[in-house]
Parts: structure tokens; sequence; C-alpha cells
């Protein structure tokens, strides 16, 4: 798995903060085309009040990303896969 780029500006830029420590949460494009999310697990708070359409599967974890990062990250997210 390779890191290949940022995707929005860095969550630390200007002086602002985040709500979680160790520079998190973060967008990261994948070499594979994929994305990682870093973020806040909410896993064990929000499984059981997910929508019936929605699951969490055992190797899968629920992140919070604050508002802020996904918006300024928009245009660094291709339209079309």
């Amino acid at each position: 798995m390779t890191f290949l780029r940022r995707i929005g500006p860095d969550p630390h830029a200007n002086g602002q903060s985040t709500p979680a420590a160790d520079n998190c949460p973060d967008i990261w494009e994948l070499a594979d085309g994929d994305f990682a999310i870093i973020g806040i697990d909410i896993t064990d708070a929000a499984k059981s009040l997910l929508p019936t359409t929605a699951g969490c599967g055992s190797d899968e974890r629920i992140v919070r990303m604050p508002r802020r990062i996904l918006v300024d990250a928009r245009s660094d997210i291709p339209a079309k896969s």
C-alpha cells in the first residue's frame, strides 16, 4: 500500500486545529486509486445506529470526518472513477 497524495489541504494549514491528536483527520489517495480516511473511530458508538441499508463488517471501522476536512478536499476528489 502506497500513500500517493493528500486530498485537500493539510488539516493544520494556517494554524487550524483538528479534534484529534497526531495530525488527523486526513484523506489520502492510494496508489491503486482508492482512498484512505484517517479519522476518529466511532464504530462502537455508531454501529447500532446505522440505517438498515448500511452495514459495517468485522474488518471495517466507522470514522468521523469533520465537515471542514471533506469540504476543503472537494476540489481534489475526481468527478469520475
